[in-house]
């Protein structure tokens, strides 16, 4: 397998352990639970639309915002990895990340229209909070053309995936059932802390050569 190939098979290996469809399908049916079908297409429609944007903007503007604030590509990718491999611990632990969860807040201001859930939580920060951000930031950080097209063509088929998964929530939560949603979780939880290892040993390796 050729290098680029590699690079888009590690993006969406990342996108769909931190966003985890099959698990967010039960938060999903239930914050929808109340609508109808129609309105249930589009909340989910809208959440991943605004989610790609958030992230297309970080991973095309990541540079610009590097130099902004004055951050190098090291530093970024140790915080970056330390925070990804983190949300995978609390995964594998059979706990919901602070970092990626909505808050009771945020699921009760939900509730004053029914197309505010697409935003809050679902688009932020289930699809695009912070572990979602840096990977996308991380996998673009070199801002070639190439590179950047690979982590977009990523995340829009996990944006794909994730509306599929939406729209089958009830489908989903019915023929798999809690222990196996659990599984899954758990799973996605080892692959996220092995790439937050991995972000945080290319941080330091740059920010301290041999």
């Amino acid at each position: 397998m050729n290098q680029p190939a590699i690079h888009f098979a590690t993006v969406l290996l990342a996108f769909f352990a931190i966003m985890n469809p099959i698990a967010n399908a039960p938060l999903f049916l239930a914050l929808t639970e109340e609508f109808d079908t129609g309105t249930k297409r589009m909340i989910a429609l809208r959440s991943v639309g605004i989610a790609f944007i958030i992230i297309s903007a970080f991973a095309i503007g990541g540079r610009e915002i590097f130099s902004a604030f004055g951050i190098t590509l090291p530093a970024f990718r140790i915080a970056g990895g330390m925070m990804i491999g983190l949300i995978g611990y609390h995964m594998l632990q059979g706990q919901s990340s602070s970092l990626h969860t909505p808050t009771q807040e945020d699921n009760e201001k939900s509730q004053d229209a029914a197309l505010d859930i697409a935003i809050t939580p679902l688009a932020i920060p289930i699809l695009a909070g912070p572990g979602t951000i840096a990977t996308a930031m991380n996998f673009a950080a070199q801002s070639s053309f190439s590179e950047i097209l690979r982590v977009l063509l990523a995340f829009a088929l996990m944006c794909v995936l994730t509306f599929v998964a939406f729209l089958g929530s009830r489908w989903l939560s019915q023929s798999l059932g809690q222990n196996a949603i659990k599984v899954v979780s758990r799973l996605m939880g080892l692959i996220l802390a092995v790439i937050g290892v991995q972000m945080l040993i290319a941080g330091i390796h740059g920010a301290f050569p041999a």
